[in-house]
């Protein structure tokens, strides 16, 4: 099936779809994104992404490209369009086209947006869920407004390339006291061996993943034992479990992390639990 992508105010033939060359997204990476996953002709808490999205568009004084619900249509349409039952849909948005200059554009430049979507294998997934991933460690060397969702992703790309060289699925960057931050598209999570769950607070140097925070609703939902604090990485290599969240693979186990097996060297249970109660405690947008 031919795919549709929205651009400016028009759908569009993926295979055409454009921005101009001088685009301040292609030129300075002056722009932010955000990724929404739909799961049974749902989008999976759209509130949510598109509060985050006005967040970062306010952190760099980029303007809405439309109204908010102008937006939710479009992502909705980019769906049906697509014909997208379990998948993700990507907006992202820039500060416009203006010749090549470090300083704002003029007031009347508008925004740029595009929405994409594409269909995903529940399956594949799945059965990469059931044997786990393995990551690996890299300094962090990232801006330190990561809070901000912008599509400056360099860093992220070399992690994560750097870990799949090696074999990994992710990279989980290591701060300077030896903390691990985040993964390079996702966020991290130990389950210690008494059976406490920890995640770093998201107060800075990470970002606040949309996954990561229905997931805390769903820990608390079930009483599950939980600390939000920093965690090293000689702990992570002692823990219990290992998993990372994101919209793009919900929770996914970890069962080794560089050289070291984690736990017995498969998906464990708190992990594999939250899995399979997420869509429970999200909000739930028909298409």
């Amino acid at each position: 099936m031919s795919r549709i992508a929205y651009v400016n105010g028009q759908y569009v033939q993926h295979s055409e779809a454009a921005v101009h060359i001088e685009d301040r997204g292609y030129q300075f990476a002056d722009g932010v994104y955000e990724v929404c996953e739909v799961w049974n002709n749902q989008i999976v808490d759209m509130p949510r992404h598109l509060d985050r999205l006005g967040r970062s568009l306010s952190e760099l004084s980029i303007d809405w490209p439309m109204s908010r619900p102008a937006v939710e249509f479009v992502l909705r349409q980019v769906v049906r369009r697509n014909k997208v039952r379990n998948g993700l849909v990507y907006i992202q948005v820039t500060r416009g086209v203006s010749k090549r200059d470090h300083f704002f554009p003029p007031a009347n430049v508008a925004p740029s947006i595009v929405v994409t979507a594409r269909s995903s294998n529940p399956a594949a997934v799945n059965a990469q869920a059931e044997a786990g991933i393995s990551v690996f460690s890299y300094p962090e060397n990232r801006w330190p407004r990561v809070d901000i969702k912008t599509v400056a992703l360099l860093p992220n790309v070399l992690a994560k390339q750097s870990a799949k060289e090696r074999g990994g699925k992710e990279a989980w960057y290591v701060d300077a006291d030896g903390n691990v931050t985040e993964g390079g598209s996702t966020n991290a999570w130990i389950v210690t061996k008494d059976g406490k769950l920890i995640t770093r607070p998201a107060e800075s140097g990470i970002l606040r993943g949309i996954t990561r925070t229905a997931i805390l609703d769903l820990v608390e939902r079930e009483g599950l034992s939980f600390e939000e604090r920093p965690f090293s990485l000689e702990e992570a290599y002692d823990a219990k479990e290992a998993f990372v969240t994101a919209a793009t693979n919900i929770a996914m186990p970890v069962v080794r992390i560089d050289d070291k097996v984690i736990g017995n060297g498969h998906p464990g249970s708190v992990a594999t639990r939250l899995r399979e109660l997420f869509h429970t405690a999200t909000d739930l947008k028909v298409v």
